[in-house]
């Protein structure tokens, strides 16, 4: 991967919102594994508006992924602060609460139960909530057929393209209507063409939707496709 930075819509904010105000806000995270030997990330800042898609670029390694398991409560910081829609994330249950209303995960090796259907996997989440079923089955037709993938509503997970797989997990994603959407290398599993239909997908349903998206990526053409990219190096996250 070249070194050179993407290009385009990736100015830093000069008017940074108040944090009650941020979707995500990470200041001066540090996290390190193996006792503290191996060091991940260093003071890392990062902060996303309501509605802002934000990429996280830089190669594999770099912290991206524990970066977004941090910010979806999936792990603990050593240190610094870890906001989501302007409260933080301490406990267990302030973390519970924010995965079952107001996050939606896509990661890229789909996370799905495979022996449960198409229906089923997009229902995991609304269940976790306590969702009526009503509204549950209304969401999930409405979500297959957004992504292409209704006909399949009844299929079981193992028998699906990798494609259909990452569509189904984008509608797993969605299906509380989450504020904040986290997606860890989505098309990294993926073939080119495929890949590009299923970023545009994500890219799409989450500007219709409302939600602010952080995305980790290699890939510089998701990075430039998204309002402002972060580079991430070396467990620091710089602006570009």
């Amino acid at each position: 991967m070249s070194d050179r930075p993407p290009s385009s819509r990736s100015e830093t904010r000069r008017n940074p919102l108040p944090a009650a105000a941020l979707a995500v806000q990470v200041t001066g995270v540090w996290k390190s594994f193996d006792a503290g030997r191996v060091p991940v990330l260093e003071g890392a800042d990062v902060t996303v508006a309501p509605g802002e898609m934000v990429a996280l670029w830089g190669p594999s390694g770099s912290g991206k992924s524990t970066l977004l398991h941090l910010v979806g409560g999936l792990d603990r910081p050593d240190r610094g602060e870890i906001r989501v829609l302007g409260q933080p994330i301490d406990s267990e249950a302030d973390r519970v609460r924010l995965r079952r209303s107001h996050l939606g995960f896509v990661f890229q090796l789909h996370n799905l139960i495979p022996d449960l259907t198409v229906a089923e996997n997009c229902a995991v989440p609304a269940l976790a909530a306590g969702r009526p079923a009503a509204a549950t089955r209304a969401r999930i037709d409405e979500l297959t057929e957004a992504v292409g993938i209704a006909h399949r509503r009844g299929h079981r997970v193992q028998d699906l393209s990798g494609g259909e797989r990452q569509r189904v997990a984008i509608c797993r994603a969605l299906m509380n209507k989450p504020d904040v959407i986290l997606a860890d290398e989505p098309t990294g599993s993926l073939d080119e063409e495929t890949a590009n239909k299923v970023f545009d997908l994500i890219r799409n349903l989450v500007r219709r939707e409302g939600s602010a998206l952080l995305v980790a990526t290699h890939e510089r053409r998701f990075a430039e496709a998204c309002d402002r990219i972060l580079r991430v190096t070396h467990g620091r996250v710089l602006p570009l």
